[in-house]
């Protein structure tokens, strides 16, 4: 019986970031969801159903402009009874700054700053898949 692979979330507000994100990571045998962040800060897209139906193991979450506006959407997003167990990969054009925010967290497996190396951001999700779930 083969295993199935691991399903890896990616959020950001970039077309381009996340077609990107999604062909490295599907080479790298992952299934791929994807979602705007914009869209989930809106609610045109539900967050809870969003997980439910997926199963991510992984979020990959960018931190983009106004970094306060989305690292609360951020906060948010992992304080929902729906994010536990789940592993989060953060990408953010200023990664000294949201390190400093973000402190010791067992959910944050990693934040890569931008521009970010492909193969770096897949051995960050890859290690995050493996990590034991925080549930």
């Amino acid at each position: 019986m083969a295993l199935r692979p691991d399903v890896v979330a990616v959020l950001n507000s970039s077309q381009d970031t996340t077609d990107l994100l999604r062909r490295a990571l599907e080479d790298a045998g992952f299934v791929v969801v994807t979602a705007f962040t914009h869209q989930l800060r809106d609610g045109k897209i539900e967050y809870s159903r969003f997980i439910a139906d997926h199963g991510p193991k992984v979020i990959v979450y960018d931190v983009a402009l106004p970094y306060d506006r989305n690292w609360a959407l951020f906060l948010h997003f992992r304080s929902l009874p729906a994010s536990q167990g789940i592993q989060f990969v953060i990408t953010t054009a200023n990664a000294v700054q949201v390190r400093q925010i973000a402190g010791r967290d067992e959910m944050l497996h990693e934040i890569l700053g931008r521009p970010f190396d492909l193969n770096e951001m897949v051995t960050a999700v890859k290690e995050a898949a493996m990590a034991r779930p925080t549930r």
